[in-house]
């Protein structure tokens, strides 16, 4: 592979192509670097995002159970997220029947003994415009269903927002 005169295949020396790799790969390095070195998708810039959900209509010892697992991971699809249940509270469930003749109301409330949970949500996402978090996005107004790997209650609706960057 050597001749005589130390070139390799008799038409470069050896020293001479060891010179030309390290330039290579330092224009390589440099390269991507200055020009195409995007490091935002290896370290995505994530915003915390708090959130409250307020369940209507909760059996009481469901909200006994769920105080016990307080904090408590939210998942998706079977996988955990960046995210907890910090918190919940519970009010009293206020139903009310309406009895009206010809334009007269009488409203009287029905106490049935369940209760509204609201529930504290601290979480991290990458995309402030979507704020998904796992399969569903976090808008005030919007049905949520708090999910964790301990409990799931469907039909929350989420009363407030706070963003920050983290």
């Amino acid at each position: 592979m050597m001749d005589e005169k130390g070139r390799l295949f008799g038409k470069i020396n050896i020293v001479d192509l060891l010179v030309i790799l390290v330039i290579i790969v330092a224009a390589v390095v440099l390269g991507v670097k200055f020009l195409g070195g995007n490091n935002s998708a290896i370290n995505p810039k994530t915003y915390k995002v708090t959130y409250t959900v307020l369940v209507e209509n909760v059996e009481p010892e469901v909200y006994e159970n769920i105080q016990e697992h307080i904090p408590s991971t939210l998942m998706a699809s079977g996988e955990l997220l960046n995210g907890q249940v910090t918190g919940v509270t519970a009010v009293e469930h206020e139903q009310r029947a309406r009895l009206s003749d010809t334009g007269n109301a009488l409203v009287l409330p029905i106490g049935d003994g369940k209760l509204d949970l609201t529930f504290t949500i601290k979480c991290n996402v990458v995309n402030v415009i979507t704020t998904e978090i796992g399969t569903q996005e976090v808008r005030i107004g919007k049905t949520h269903i708090v999910k964790t790997d301990k409990f799931e209650l469907a039909n929350g609706t989420i009363l407030s927002c706070v963003w920050e960057e983290n």
